[in-house]
């Protein structure tokens, strides 16, 4: 052999070596995040009337802290679901009330948010408020946490009714003090919403649509939301009064983990 061949074949092995020590410093190229299927729309570019208060955006939630996957406090839905939401609105607005949405499409990493939370059972920071009788060994167990949400599928939201004009509401600061759920309305958090006997997300049997301790005035609010919606094909959750799920469902057995981003949607950027 050469020396001049045995000089290429050094040269070839140095420039092999430099090309796999340049492939293993260089960073892994980040996984593209996923999109929305093509029949998810931002509710307000079908309705831009209704409120919205995407409570998980926030730290006003059950776990005391913005919820993985929420990136802009935005409604994402079903195109017919939020048709029909639209349809909805135009009934409650003739009679002076706009309906006001909490959440929308919930991605499947916020569930799993939850789930880490429901088991992290020395994190009760906001306990006082939203499960002040319902002790946390017990979330599974009575229903208020699953591993998997009807909210994922892109046809159920968590919505009330606002008497119009709207009243600006007091923004929540982490570590005020916190009242129960379910107490008097002008004692537990201030929502402009109508009273309907507890505040949202509230983990309680108080929270069942139909519950008889509830009457009067605070009945008359959640039969109006609910029969404003069973009319156009939501069928509501009766642990929940302001949970809805529109019928047929678009998307029944598949649970999306897109972000909650106008940038998941077709058509934005």
């Amino acid at each position: 052999m050469t020396r001049l061949s045995t000089a290429v074949r050094g040269l070839a092995t140095t420039i092999a070596a430099l090309l796999t020590a340049t492939a293993a410093a260089a960073p892994a190229r980040a996984e593209p995040e996923p999109k929305a299927p093509r029949d998810f729309v931002a509710l307000n570019s079908v309705d831009p009337t209704i409120i919205q208060e995407i409570r998980y955006v926030t730290p006003h939630n059950f776990v005391g802290e913005p919820i993985d996957g929420y990136r802009q406090p935005l409604c994402i839905l079903t195109r017919p679901a939020a048709k029909a939401l639209h349809t909805a609105q135009t009934k409650l607005l003739r009679r002076g009330y706009s309906l006001k949405v909490y959440d929308c499409y919930r991605p499947q990493r916020a569930v799993d948010h939850f789930v880490r939370w429901a088991k992290d059972l020395d994190d009760q920071r906001m306990k006082t408020e939203f499960y002040p009788n319902v002790d946390k060994t017990r979330l599974f167990a009575d229903g208020y946490i699953a591993e998997k949400s009807g909210h994922s599928r892109g046809s159920t939201v968590d919505l009330t009714i606002v008497k119009l004009p709207a009243r600006p509401t007091r923004p929540y600061h982490l570590g005020q003090p916190l009242s129960p759920c379910f107490a008097p309305q002008d004692q537990r958090f201030p929502d402009n919403s109508l009273d309907m006997g507890t505040g949202y997300d509230c983990f309680d049997t108080l929270s069942h649509t139909l519950d008889p301790r509830i009457q009067g005035e605070q009945r008359a609010n959640r039969l109006l939301l609910k029969n404003t919606l069973e009319e156009l094909g939501f069928v509501n959750l009766a642990e929940e009064w302001w949970h809805y799920t529109f019928k047929p469902e678009t998307h029944p057995d598949t649970y999306f983990d897109f972000p909650v981003s106008r940038r998941s949607l077709h058509g934005h950027r």
